[in-house]
């Protein structure tokens, strides 16, 4: 490999989603980043999943590159000196470089730790596929129940087996972002169509993720009884719903905006996609990703307000458990497969209803929880 053309491809595929991705050399496929990114798609990862790997695995192979490594031939040092190149500032990461103390660092603690992630799951993939990785980044551990798991990065290092390292950094935890009553009543305000509103409004009483809203069908949609089904399925616009599939019960004044939006735009257009195009071209075409993305970024001016589709979904969820909903049931209406999932992402609540719990019992004051 040369190490001047390593780059991430977009690439059709016969089966399944057509999009995927792979690492490219000068043109030729990196063959055994190749057979781990297909695997991903094969097993129905999603797009943007297998694109995040591809990134990572580039950075990877272009290390190697780089150093003159072979990449079923790495050790432990390899991989520490992968951390210290991935903290490179940019433009430092060439060979003979040498990058000035107070330039800004290329990747975060965060990011780094996912590379490693990515690089951890390759090599994982690769030693069950029976590739004879030598002195190998990781090892099958036998753990006292008999049945077996994965170590990741590095685990068979040192005499004593039981031991394990690990490498990753220590990343601050990412608060996430929420908007407050006033910001939401703007952004659904500054919507001039009642598509718009109403897809805003779904996010924002239901918590979906943006895919899965625009994979609706009228029939996941049950007025009577205030309930929208999430329903795993291929979608001709791409959209996706993580997990299995679920029901969210939702607030009457989101039933009667659908059935306002149905009247007074949707009219008699024959479509099962309840978000459709309604003043583009081809008219009747379910909505995708990138006309939300031109929506908001259009809210965004009108309204000064900085958001994503996804932050009415940590609103959402941070409203309730701020009302004493249980975190159990939190999770179900999120669609998280583990509560430790929604107990980690809102782990910054803690604190906030501790002060609450504290100005209850007299202990605190009002004047010391605004501090």
């Amino acid at each position: 490999m040369t190490g001047l053309g390593i780059r991430v491809q977009r690439v059709e595929m016969p089966f399944g989603d057509p999009r995927s991705w792979t690492v490219t050399d000068d043109g030729s496929v990196v063959e055994p980043a190749e057979s781990f990114l297909a695997h991903l798609h094969a097993v129905e990862r999603s797009p943007n999943t297998v694109k995040a790997y591809a990134h990572d695995l580039r950075d990877w192979f272009e290390f190697l590159d780089q150093h003159g490594l072979v990449w079923s031939a790495v050790r432990l040092e390899d991989v520490g000196r992968f951390v210290a190149w991935l903290r490179l500032p940019a433009g430092s990461r060439a060979e003979n470089v040498t990058g000035l103390p107070t330039a800004a660092s290329m990747c975060s603690e965060s990011t780094v730790n996912r590379k490693l992630s990515a690089v951890s799951a390759f090599y994982e993939f690769q030693q069950r596929h029976g590739v004879d990785l030598g002195d190998l980044l990781v090892r099958w551990q036998r753990r006292g129940t008999g049945g077996g798991s994965w170590r990741p990065l590095l685990a068979h290092l040192g005499s004593r087996p039981e031991r394990t390292r690990r490498i990753g950094l220590r990343a601050d935890r990412r608060i996430p972002g929420t908007l407050d009553g006033e910001q939401v009543a703007a952004i659904m305000a500054a919507c001039d169509r009642l598509r718009d509103r109403f897809l805003f409004t779904l996010l924002a009483e239901s918590g979906f993720r943006v895919g899965e809203a625009l994979g609706l069908r009228h029939s996941d949609i049950d007025a009577a009884s205030r309930l929208v089904t999430v329903t795993p399925r291929t979608n001709d616009n791409y959209a996706r719903a993580k997990g299995g599939g679920r029901q969210v019960p939702v607030p009457a004044r989101v039933i009667r905006l659908y059935s306002d939006y149905l009247h007074t735009e949707y009219g008699d257009l024959d479509s099962d996609y309840v978000f459709v195009n309604l003043w583009s071209s081809p008219a009747g075409n379910p909505l995708t990703y990138p006309s939300v993305y031109d929506l908001t970024c259009r809210i965004r001016k009108r309204t000064g307000t900085m958001f994503g589709p996804h932050m009415f979904r940590h609103t959402y969820a941070t409203e309730l458990l701020r009302r004493g909903v249980a975190v159990e049931v939190v999770a179900k209406l999120l669609g998280h497969t583990s509560i430790t999932t929604t107990s980690d992402t809102y782990a910054h609540l803690k604190i906030e209803d501790a002060r609450r719990a504290l100005v209850a019992a007299g202990w605190l004051t009002d004047e010391d929880v605004q501090r």
